[in-house]
């Protein structure tokens, strides 16, 4: 089964998070159901240089330690107490940078999606707009929590990301004419002038 590889992670991080727009995410639950989404959002954060980054400054302490592993291991924590993130760590090994997944499509398994994130709630066009755009939000539709934190995206059957649904057996969708878009990263205002990095990026869809 192709996954990306841990090379494709062991490189230059706001490059890499460009990289990964278009990617799959592919989560295998423990009853073997399998999900799969398209990346459509993504944020850069560097330990050396972004106060932004938890590890700013190489801070090392257990919640940013899974920061320092190396490249392709995926970093999961919670914020507000609430809601779990997942990053996919980046660079060599002592180098504490990662990519935060902001945003997906789903493509395959979305009826499970929904219950995982709403529960028996009906379903609304309000849910709908607003069903994987925020990392929370992706995490709870993927049943991704803490218990994935460390976990190796390049050898693991419950979390990675590959290239194409092909890659898990699924078709792959019709082509379609998006672009790159740059911007602030998201909920940062406390960084000084790391806020103003453009490290978020997404795709938008171009009117054909």
């Amino acid at each position: 089964m192709a996954r990306l590889s841990r090379e494709f992670y062991d490189g230059d991080t706001v490059e890499i998070a460009k990289k990964l727009l278009g990617k799959y995410l592919v989560r295998r639950l423990e009853d073997g159901r399998m999900l799969v989404g398209r990346i459509t959002e993504t944020e850069a954060y560097i330990g050396r240089c972004d106060k932004a980054c938890h590890a700013y400054n190489y801070r090392k302490t257990e919640r940013t330690s899974t920061l320092f592993s190396q490249p392709g291991t995926a970093y999961v924590y919670l914020i507000y107490g609430m809601y779990d993130c997942l990053n996919f760590v980046t660079e060599p090994e002592g180098e504490p940078s990662a990519v935060l997944l902001r945003g997906v499509e789903p493509v395959y398994g979305t009826e499970t999606m929904r219950r995982l994130r709403y529960g028996d709630k009906p379903d609304t066009p309000y849910r709908r707009k607003n069903f994987l755009n925020g990392p929370g939000k992706v995490c709870k539709a993927f049943g991704i929590t803490r218990a994935q934190n460390r976990v190796d995206l390049t050898t693991s059957e419950e979390l990675f990301l590959c290239d194409s649904p092909k890659d898990v057996g699924l078709p792959c969708p019709d082509p379609r004419k998006e672009r790159l878009c740059t911007g602030p990263r998201i909920g940062v205002d406390y960084a000084e002038e790391a806020k103003d990095f453009p490290w978020r990026f997404w795709l938008e869809k171009e009117e054909i």
